[in-house]
């Protein structure tokens, strides 16, 4: 079932309990994704952002093919344009068919991201397409990025950010950060904070950089209010660690041999995450909006 992200979130925020929004660059990794929620009984979330379209995820390609999977599929299942950079950015995704936009105005100044997200938001909600903004600052992990309180979503603006843009779902900086970390650093979440935005915004709130980010942080950040979980290094990671060790065991794999250990591959570490972040057997969404336009 191909919804827009409001659907899914919507649900996750009124049971309290997050969904996966996994990056996947090509078909392995989707159809991997989407069978996983389909075993789990669970909604998931396929994104790439522009960057990725350039190198490999081709849009014209992409978003087709997930869109017929995803209308196939027994679940729940949104295609989000993951960090949309731009008004024209936006404006392609939702000219391609894609259910949900991300508009990542977070590093402007907080007037220009208000009037972006605002003209985002009125484009898309028009045809049926939710919106995601982000309010702070989840930068990048290897610049150790995510770890001063200044880059943190400020409880207060965040209430008038909300009100002023109409978005679906707000992501949020607690102290995560994109990419891979250095070995061995695990992030200190600001969990007190993460409470007070839930409590003031009420609404679903989103975690970037959520690999490399400790299971033990992970269920805290859910049991706070978090309903959406962006991971994309992490899944790349899993493919990468099967590929290497089919490679070592059998060193004439062919492509397609590896192609096929790499999509098992991501579709256990889908699994194993949904679980995770308690999104099985959570397919009853009866008090959720259906996606359509009012």
């Amino acid at each position: 079932m191909f919804v827009n992200m409001k659907y899914i979130l919507d649900a996750a925020n009124r049971d309290n309990y997050a969904v996966m929004a996994i990056n996947c660059i090509n078909m392995e990794m989707a159809r991997a994704a989407i069978e996983a929620a389909e075993e789990e009984h669970s909604p998931i979330i396929v994104q790439f952002g522009v960057g990725q379209m350039t190198k490999m995820a081709h849009p014209t390609e992409m978003v087709p093919m997930i869109k017929a999977m995803a209308e196939r599929a027994s679940v729940p299942v949104c295609l989000n344009l993951d960090h949309g950079p731009s008004f024209e950015a936006e404006v392609d995704a939702i000219k391609w068919g894609f259910s949900n936009v991300m508009i990542d105005a977070s590093s402007l100044p907080y007037e220009e991201n208000v009037r972006r997200s605002r003209m985002v938001v009125d484009m898309a909600h028009a045809k049926g397409i939710s919106v995601e903004a982000e309010l702070g600052h989840v930068g990048q992990a290897a610049e150790g990025d995510g770890r001063t309180a200044d880059m943190y979503t400020n409880v207060e603006q965040a209430v008038e950010f909300v009100k002023e843009t109409g978005v679906d779902a707000l992501a949020v900086a607690i102290g995560t950060a994109h990419g891979k970390y250095p070995e061995g650093f695990v992030p200190k979440l600001d969990f007190q904070r993460l409470a007070e935005l839930k409590a003031a915004l009420k609404m679903p709130l989103v975690l970037h950089g959520g690999s490399g980010s400790g299971e033990e942080n992970i269920r805290k950040a859910v049991a706070g209010g978090i309903n959406k979980i962006n991971v994309c290094t992490d899944a790349f990671h899993a493919a990468e660690k099967a590929i290497k060790a089919k490679w070592e065991a059998e060193p004439n794999t062919d492509y397609l041999g590896i192609c096929m250990v790499a999509e098992k591959a991501v579709k256990e570490f889908v699994r194993d995450y949904i679980r995770l972040i308690g999104s099985n057997n959570r397919y009853t969404f009866e008090a959720a909006d259906n996606g359509s336009k009012e």
